[in-house]
């Protein structure tokens, strides 16, 4: 298949795929007219970089799935390299969650407290009796 059949099929850009290519991700065959030729493996890495793109792996994280497919495995994930970009992903996951759990907990302080005092008034209502009193 030529690149606009394979673009359409994946659900992607003749652009993206391009880029695949020049990052190493996808192989493009020429004909002899110098079309780039696609054949169903070329899909199956086509596929397997977006669905990893769209669970938050970046393009470089995707690399060992796509070397674990074109070494023959039925999955991209088969591969101990690939396992590793998991686990190493669910940590960063994880770290920011902490992060977030964090600032959310600082943020619940913060207006626990603030709703545990009395309310004034934002408006220079305050401020200018205040100031009235001290002149007075």
């Amino acid at each position: 298949m030529r690149i606009g059949e394979l673009a359409r099929r994946a659900g992607t850009t003749t652009r993206a795929l391009r880029f695949y290519e020049s990052q190493g991700l996808l192989d493009a065959r020429r004909s002899a007219n110098g079309y780039r030729e696609y054949d169903e493996a070329d899909f199956r890495l086509v596929d397997e970089i977006r669905t990893l793109q769209a669970v938050g792996l970046s393009l470089d994280d995707t690399k060992p799935f796509v070397e674990c497919l074109r070494a023959g495995h039925e999955t991209g994930d088969s591969c101990a390299d690939s396992i590793e970009v998991y686990e190493r992903k669910l940590a960063e996951v994880e770290e920011c969650i902490a992060r977030l759990d964090a600032v959310r907990a600082g943020l619940q302080d913060k207006l626990t407290r603030a709703l545990d005092r009395p309310a004034h008034s934002c408006c220079g209502a305050d401020t200018i009796e205040t100031n009235e009193i001290a002149e007075a």
